[in-house]
């Protein structure tokens, strides 16, 4: 018999995870591939919009694994939305992967009433449409080739 808990437990949660890292690594060729290569780890990639004050007028939170950039936030202040700026710094974004991490691709998650329509127009394919999540929002994940 098992005994169930439901806690937050760090030290447990970094044992799953490196469980099941090497769960993964035992079962995949291209995983074990990466394993002890710079590739293999997550690098953080952020870029930043600045106003003359200084203060933040954009910017976009992600990083780099394996060949891919996953972006994790972009933002634009509503004053200098509708100004290219968005388009800028994901294009930075996305050169600064390509060109000095190698990445080949970029994903990315966002809601419906978010910016679907903006990353298509930036070259994004939807490739997973989530509706419901949370409950009356859909969610797309999206993917463009750097190269």
């Amino acid at each position: 018999m098992f005994r169930i808990e439901a806690e937050v437990d760090k030290a447990r949660q970094e044992l799953l995870r490196n469980l099941l890292l090497d769960t993964n690594t035992a079962a995949s060729p291209v995983l074990a591939a990466l394993r002890g290569t710079p590739a293999e780890r997550e690098v953080p990639l952020h870029v930043w919009a600045l106003d003359p004050a200084g203060a933040l007028a954009g910017g976009l939170v992600g990083h780099t694994w394996t060949a891919w950039l996953h972006v994790t936030y972009l933002w634009v202040d509503a004053a200098h939305r509708g100004t290219g700026l968005g388009s800028h710094l994901l294009a930075r974004a996305e050169h600064l992967a390509g060109t000095d991490r190698a990445c080949t691709a970029a994903r990315l998650e966002t809601w419906d009433f978010q910016a679907p329509a903006f990353y298509r127009k930036q070259g994004y394919e939807v490739v997973c449409e989530i509706p419901d999540y949370p409950p009356g929002i859909t969610e797309y994940t999206l993917v463009k080739r750097l190269r």
